[in-house]
């Protein structure tokens, strides 16, 4: 870790990492093939998204090969590989976060939160995280129907469960629960994703199919509050396309009734982004496999741009 480290609230740059990894999650259903989640970073650059930001690319983080297609008994799917992946693009991460750069990394699955949060803790130190999605994600593998790090992964961030995921540090979670805040997930219905284990957990819980208001002790200022403050090294910000409606974002793989637009996502977003504490941010499960007029891609593109700075 890097105690010098400080975020500046003038950046700079924006640096792209892609992270085309479906190691995270099951194989479709229909077919059980592996999921194209693996095409998205290709997808996005290719409408022009490293171009428009003015960014810099620092190129993709290759995952290992997909083996369990066949969910194995008693665990996650392609366990080891996720750890393996998971410290490989800690690597990557880490080597983008420096004082004037913001990191935008391009999935993929939302286990590379796992990694993500590796390699950003490794330059800020006490790291934050704000969970952007549909679901809680906050499954054993016990309890999870698919076997997906994807419905486990915040869970295996603050060191809940006994898998290897939950322990990347060594000894420490990812993140406290307590520098946590989930937004928007819409999966009440959907006992799975360890509902119980979340509400003992600590970790700001504000589920419903609107995002939490801009200002206010119920919004942003609490998110804020919570992963911003001063003993806070940076904080980092996943964002899941299905915390979107699925009338405009119907290219992943579990949609949820309800959710914001892209202008409504935008508009929570920016003060996230803008706060000189935030050091990165990730998108997850969109999937160009279901998208095949490109349109749902199109407004991902749109909402990069209307939230972060332009050259």
């Amino acid at each position: 870790m890097n105690r010098e480290f400080a975020v500046p609230q003038n950046r700079q740059m924006i640096t792209v990492i892609g992270a085309p990894s479906s190691i995270g999650i099951r194989p479709y259903d229909h077919n059980g093939r592996q999921r194209q989640l693996t095409q998205t970073p290709h997808v996005l650059r290719e409408l022009g998204l490293v171009s428009r930001l003015g960014a810099n690319d620092l190129g993709d983080v290759e995952p290992p090969p997909y083996q369990d297609f066949t969910r194995p008994p008693g665990r996650a799917r392609n366990e080891s590989a996720m750890v393996e992946y998971s410290q490989t693009l800690a690597d990557r991460v880490a080597s983008s976060v420096e004082p004037q750069q913001f990191t935008v990394v391009l999935g993929g699955d939302c286990s590379i939160v796992l990694g993500c949060l590796l390699g950003a803790g490794r330059r800020v130190g006490r790291v934050g995280l704000v969970y952007i999605d549909g679901h809680a994600d906050f499954a054993t593998p016990e309890q999870s129907q698919t076997g997906s790090v994807a419905s486990m992964c915040l869970a295996m961030a603050v060191g809940h469960g006994d898998s290897p995921l939950s322990r990347l540090t060594g000894s420490t979670a990812l993140v406290r629960a307590a520098d946590v805040a989930l937004i928007g997930r819409r999966d009440a219905h959907e006992p799975d994703y360890g509902h119980a284990a979340l509400a003992d957990s600590g970790i700001l819980d504000l589920p419903g199919p609107d995002l939490p208001p801009i200002e206010g002790a119920s919004g942003v200022s609490a998110v804020l509050e919570r992963i911003g403050h001063s003993e806070m090294g940076g904080f980092w910000i996943h964002v899941d396309a299905d915390v979107l409606n699925p009338s405009i974002m119907a290219a992943v793989d579990s949609p949820e009734p309800g959710g914001p637009g892209i202008e409504e996502l935008a508009a929570f977003l920016k003060p996230l982004v803008n706060h000189p504490k935030a050091v990165g941010m990730h998108l997850t499960i969109y999937d160009p496999a279901l998208d095949p007029d490109l349109s749902c891609a199109r407004r991902l593109v749109a909402l990069f741009e209307s939230v972060l700075p332009t050259s």
